[in-house]
């Protein structure tokens, strides 16, 4: 499965780096942005999320939450979290749901099955998708510009 700009996503539950479930739902009056990533600690991911970190005022004025979701354990998350000083939720989809879901699993990542593909997605307060990019390249970042420009 994956989702198309426009369409409903329904509500989901995932794991934060405390073992906490967060709900990402309708009917709050911020945007979400959504940022799967393939690995904890891998040298681009660490670009991603300390970028995303150093600009946290910019998406807060947008009234943006900014979630990061690997694949990686809750426990895993928590150390990267803490090593890179990050100042915004990161998530656990350890089951790979929500990758299947949103259509970014990667069955090549170097090797290793079931990676999540570097992407972003934007939901707007009632979870409708009006950004999506699911890049090929693990190397390459998202566009940053064009996800703000979505939350205006």
């Amino acid at each position: 499965m994956s989702y198309q700009i426009g369409d409903k996503i329904p509500s989901f539950t995932l794991q934060d780096t405390e073992g906490t479930q967060i709900t990402i739902e309708a009917g709050t009056n911020n945007h979400n942005v959504l940022l799967f990533f393939p690995l904890a600690f891998s040298s681009v991911c660490t670009d991603e999320l300390c970028l995303v970190r150093d600009n946290m005022k910019a998406y807060e004025s947008l009234n943006a939450k900014v979630y990061g979701i690997s694949i990686d354990s809750f426990f895993s998350l928590k150390a990267f979290k803490q090593s890179q000083n990050l100042n915004f939720t990161l998530l656990s989809d350890f089951n790979k749901v929500q990758s299947t879901n949103f259509g970014v699993l990667n069955n090549d990542h170097f090797g290793m099955i079931g990676v999540a593909k570097r992407s972003a997605f934007v939901l707007n307060g009632d979870l409708r998708l009006v950004y999506s990019e699911i890049l090929q390249d693990a190397g390459n970042l998202p566009n940053f510009d064009k996800i703000k420009e979505a939350l205006k």
